[in-house]
């Protein structure tokens, strides 16, 4: 097997994963906001160089190129996506996106957004088709106002979408693709075949709002890497679990591709003892990530919230925080705060030295002497020490009456806090089962792991050696797939009413095997997994079950499966099928998990040094200072003391313990 590559782009740092004959290299480089094809470009460089090999024999030996971004997440947040017109039925104008409860622009101007009769009935059945002539008015006009992206999403076109099919072929007719004035045309119908008007505009609109700037990202970061001598396939992260090439890939189904990656990863590092049950934690520069998996099912959202806005397109159920390593400190009305605002990959926080001058929760760990100046990312980047503590003391010390120290430590607790507080919310829900750990990951997730978990009221916490570039590691498990729905709504009172569903499935599954081979698979070659999202007969709120595991080209095993599916619920009475989730993939090259690791050295070796780390009291502790690479299975330490890897630092708090396991993971347990 060739070299893998994966790599994700967060706020503040892109991470790469890269394995080369089972050698692992984890790499992290700033992100460039200004440009992500430079980070992305720069992360595969560091990954060359990590393996001492030039970048184009390096790019020669890749099978697989896998990469995850921010680029749609921070396209909606900061309100700097393509202006889009929409059309929706005459009398749903309401339902648009046109304000922002925060005050922000809306994703659709008021006057971008235009009515047109046509109606589709409860049934499906259309009893009124749109005009041809009202089309090309609404089309014209919304181009005139300078609409880069048509949405069309009118009402029930999740029962039938002929009615969108018939707008988006009036308009191409009019405006053909290789038209300089053509506008891409995009439908509700094909982004969600699920109930709920509001939803499915929202999913449409939020899809072709970052279409464009997704779109001229990933092309230009393809024909970077065709330049330096890559002739295989650049991937993209889904929030389904899944990989695919650009060509197939909607811009809507990248957004949280990077924690969804970090999910799995989570799963599959729970796997490995045994617990089926956990909680995922995602801390980087600019947020905190909170997940969960109950009973082996990644958790899974059904009606998401797309940075406020309601969807109706499942994906991963990923809480996301306001606090990370680059949260800014500050006190208002004689309270300290701590985040949501980040400072970000630029400036920066103070102790970077690139101008910022706001104080962080990197900086206070910098001040309490958590972090060494010297060895920042394995001395990679060297931090200001007197200009973090400058920030400290302008923003919190002097304000509340502090000594810096002190002032930094409050930073720390109350950032930990708020945490712990959400992650014990969490740990409740699941019922707080025997064992329940946490996986730690993020670039700062490890230095706050053991204080969170006091706080949320947690016991273990597992820290890989790649829980610094978490998202790119769980991007090396995804294999490439699709997703496709399907309204059903099918009242089941027997197994037998489900065989009705068969059409459907047949569908998706004729989908699935054109767009394996679109993505070089034969449908022979990839499998299909069902999911089943039911409801009682009365409406009751929507229960995800999952189906037999078959392949694509077995429409008659996935008919079966489907009775299989209802009779295994055991639910007395009758049930209503609503929709269903066709999912097909084909294995690609993974990271395969090595056990049985011996330590090269005792533990003496791998201690660096003591550092006086300011804990609270009157005076500052020393404490034994470990290199993370000189440690191995069967080391194990007590706290306070403090474990350093090139990209992340692990804190081990009094009253805790630190050994590494035969899969060379950390194992953080309270005493």
């Amino acid at each position: 097997m060739g070299i893998t590559i994966d790599i994700d782009t967060g706020g503040t740092f892109t991470d790469g994963f890269i394995v080369r004959d089972g050698d692992v290299r984890t790499v992290k480089v700033p992100t460039t906001p200004h440009d992500l094809t430079a980070c992305f470009l720069d992360c595969i460089s560091a990954g060359a160089e990590a393996f001492e090999r030039g970048i184009e024999d390096f790019l020669g030996e890749t099978d697989i190129i896998r990469f995850s971004n921010t680029i749609g997440t921070n396209t909606i947040i900061q309100r700097n996506g393509s202006k889009i017109g929409l059309i929706v039925t005459a009398g749903s104008e309401a339902l648009a996106p046109t304000h922002d409860e925060e005050g922000k622009s809306p994703l659709v101007a008021p006057d971008m957004v235009i009515g047109i009769a046509e109606t589709v009935g409860a049934d499906g059945a259309v009893t009124a088709s749109p005009n041809a002539a009202a089309i090309l008015d609404a089309a014209q006009t919304l181009i005139d106002r300078g609409a880069r992206g048509i949405v069309v999403a009118l009402a029930n076109s999740d029962l039938n979408p002929a009615n969108e099919r018939r707008v988006r072929a009036v308009i191409k007719a009019e405006y053909p693709r290789d038209y300089l004035g053509s506008v891409p045309t995009f439908l509700a119908s094909d982004i969600s075949a699920r109930p709920g008007t509001r939803e499915r505009i929202n999913a449409a609109v939020l899809n072709a709002y970052i279409h464009g700037k997704l779109a001229r990202l990933l092309y230009k970061a393809g024909e970077e890497l065709r330049l330096r001598g890559y002739r295989g396939t650049l991937f993209i992260g889904h929030n389904n679990g899944a990989v695919a090439r650009v060509a197939k890939t909607r811009a809507i189904n990248t957004y949280n591709s990077g924690p969804t990656g970090g999910l799995y990863g989570a799963r599959a590092i729970g796997a490995l003892y045994g617990a089926e049950t956990l909680i995922a934690t995602d801390m980087g520069g600019t947020s905190f990530d909170i997940s969960y998996v109950e009973g082996g099912q990644a958790s899974y959202a059904l009606q998401p919230e797309v940075e406020g806005f309601a969807c109706n397109l499942p994906m991963m159920a990923i809480d996301a925080l306001g606090a990370g390593g680059g949260s800014i400190a500050e006190v208002e009305d004689g309270v300290l705060k701590v985040g949501p605002q980040s400072a970000g990959a630029l400036p920066g926080p103070a102790c970077f030295g690139l101008g910022g001058t706001k104080a962080t929760v990197t900086d206070a760990n910098l001040v309490l002497g958590i972090l060494d100046p010297a060895r920042f990312l394995g001395g990679g980047m060297t931090l200001d020490l007197e200009k973090a503590r400058a920030a400290i003391d302008a923003a919190v010390a002097q304000p509340l009456g502090l000594s810096i120290e002190d002032a930094a430590l409050a930073v720390r607790r109350n950032v930990e806090a708020a945490m712990g507080k959400a992650v014990g919310a969490v740990a409740e829900r699941l019922g707080r089962p025997s064992g329940l750990p946490v996986i730690a990951y993020g670039g700062a997730g490890a230095i706050h792991a053991a204080d969170i978990a006091v706080n949320a009221g947690v016991s273990r916490v597992i820290i890989t050696p790649f829980s610094a570039v978490s998202s790119a590691f769980g991007s090396s498990l995804m294999d490439v797939g699709h997703i496709y729905y399907r309204r059903a709504d099918i009242l089941v009172e027997s197994a037998s009413d489900l065989l009705s569903a068969g059409a459907l499935v047949a569908e998706m599954a004729t989908e699935a095997a054109r767009d394996m081979r679109g993505e070089g698979f034969e449908p022979a070659d990839a499998e299909a997994r069902l999911q089943l999202f039911w409801t009682g007969a009365g409406g009751e709120p929507e229960k995800l079950v999952a189906a037999k595991t078959v392949a694509v080209s077995d429409t008659d095993a996935a008919a079966a499966a489907l009775v299989a599916a209802r009779e295994a619920l055991g639910t007395a009475g009758p049930l209503r099928l609503a929709s269903i989730a066709y999912s097909a993939s084909a294995r690609v090259p993974h990271f395969e998990w090595r056990q049985g690791l011996t330590a090269a050295a005792d533990l003496a070796a791998a201690r660096l040094a003591d550092r006086q780390v300011w804990f609270g009291g009157s005076e500052r502790i020393a404490t034994p200072v470990y290199d993370r690479a000189r440690m191995g299975p069967d080391h194990a330490l007590s706290g306070p003391a403090i474990v350093e890897s090139n990209q992340t630092t692990i804190l081990v708090p009094e009253g805790w313990s630190l050994g590494i396991d035969a899969y060379d993971n950390a194992l953080l347990e309270r005493n």
